[in-house]
């Protein structure tokens, strides 16, 4: 008699699921009503369907009840619903969140985490506190690694500033993978105030922690920690660890650091050159722009190259000459593998008004790529003169750019 009673139960649920996957095709307020009932059922695969559905449909109508659903305790739902949040603000993550890799074999849950973690959310999407709350929680507490790793990550793409405080005490856990997402999540926050938080981490034995405690101490601007990144430069074995340590003072301007950027700037590595490049740029000694010149003319390889080219217009050469460093700087945009470097250097720069005045009158000329990067580069600069060019862009006759130039509208008018 039990085993018929298990074995009907058993029936049931998969006519249950079965409705699920048919109703989250769907969506809507009714459609969401009939899924509602099953989050709490009692067979952990009706939940996982009745989660599925709901990121499936999207929709503000689903927002309340995936934020119930990462207190499930189970691994699996709370990794579904926390990446079906993100997704309700940035629309595709699901696609190469967590959640597209998730696999189960019997009871084992296995799923990778991409590489990729560099995506957040438009400057001008505002996220609802009590689901950067949820995740919050969930980075603090969940139920495996796994799914406290994915919590800190979304929290990091939605720029969840309320969960800074989880992040915190998420990052003082044991599991490495944990602590790398939070201090991602922190860079992507970029509030100053949470550095002192893992300062702790600048000798951490994993070397992946290692490096982003280092890229973030750098990246929240941590002038305390310049010492430590002195020592951390001078006493490591790792080249990784030392180019970490040296772009990280390169962004914690101090005359102080001179003798260590004259140390690297001709160094054998790549990106030790690039460093200290950057290094020099920051200090802004006027004495320092022939120098910087010359080494740009000659210098063969591409990442310092980009370095030194950021150090000369920050120093003073502004013009837009052919060969000019400005002129490379924007030409890189072009570029599907150096145009992040270019561009966060021409976002830095063009913090300079004359620098914004040398591009203005030539954007009408560029390519569609360079148009469309250039348009967030200005819009990152918050300046009220960069209106009227992306104003010219939003209305161009390539579709693209014309977007880019309107989403660059939305994102000058946000505060910063």
């Amino acid at each position: 008699m039990l085993i018929a009673f298990a074995l009907l139960a058993q029936d049931g649920s998969k006519q249950v699921i079965k409705m699920l996957k048919d109703v989250g095709k769907d969506g809507g307020p009714q459609a969401i009503e009939r899924v509602k009932p099953y989050l709490n059922d009692g067979n952990v695969e009706v939940r996982r369907e009745a989660v599925t559905a709901l990121v499936r449909m999207g929709g503000l109508g689903g927002l309340d009840l995936l934020v119930a659903a990462t207190k499930d305790p189970d691994e699996e739902i709370q990794i579904r619903a926390a990446d079906g949040l993100v997704n309700f603000y940035l629309p595709g993550y699901i696609e190469f969140g967590l959640t597209a890799s998730l696999k189960r074999a019997g009871t084992s849950l296995k799923s990778k985490f991409s590489d990729t973690n560099d995506q957040v959310i438009p400057a001008y999407v505002e996220v609802r506190e009590d689901v950067v709350l949820a995740l919050g929680a969930l980075a603090r507490g969940g139920i495996s690694e796994q799914s406290r790793a994915n919590a800190a990550r979304a929290v990091g793409v939605l720029r969840g500033r309320a969960a800074i405080p989880d992040l915190a005490e998420a990052v003082k856990s044991k599991k490495g993978q944990v602590i790398y997402e939070c201090l991602v999540a922190f860079q992507k926050i970029g509030d100053p105030a949470a550095a002192d938080s893992f300062s702790f981490l600048l000798r951490d034995l994993d070397e992946k922690v290692q490096i982003a405690a280092i890229e973030a101490t750098g990246q929240l601007r941590n002038k305390s920690a310049i010492p430590r990144l002195r020592e951390v430069l001078g006493d490591s074995k790792s080249v990784k660890v030392k180019r970490a340590a040296l772009i990280s003072l390169a962004k914690l301007p101090d005359e102080a650091s001179r003798p260590v950027f004259e140390q690297f700037i001709l160094d054998r590595d790549d990106g030790l050159r690039a460093a200290a490049g950057e290094g020099f740029a920051r200090l802004k000694n006027p004495e320092d722009a022939v120098r910087m010149v010359k080494l740009f003319d000659e210098e063969k390889k591409m990442s310092p190259r980009l370095s030194l080219a950021f150090a000369a217009v920050m120093l003073g050469k502004r013009d837009l000459g052919e060969l000019s460093p400005l002129q490379y700087l924007v030409n890189t945009l072009n570029s599907y593998s150096w145009r992040g470097i270019s561009q966060a250097f021409l976002i830095e720069l063009c913090r300079e008004q004359d620098i914004r005045e040398a591009l203005y009158p030539v954007m009408h000329e560029r390519t569609k790529e360079e148009k469309i990067y250039l348009a967030d580069v200005l819009a990152r600069t918050y300046s009220d003169d960069a209106r009227p060019a992306l104003e010219k862009l939003s209305q161009d006759g390539e579709t693209e750019v014309a977007q880019a130039g309107a989403r660059a509208i939305r994102t000058l008018g946000m505060k910063q």
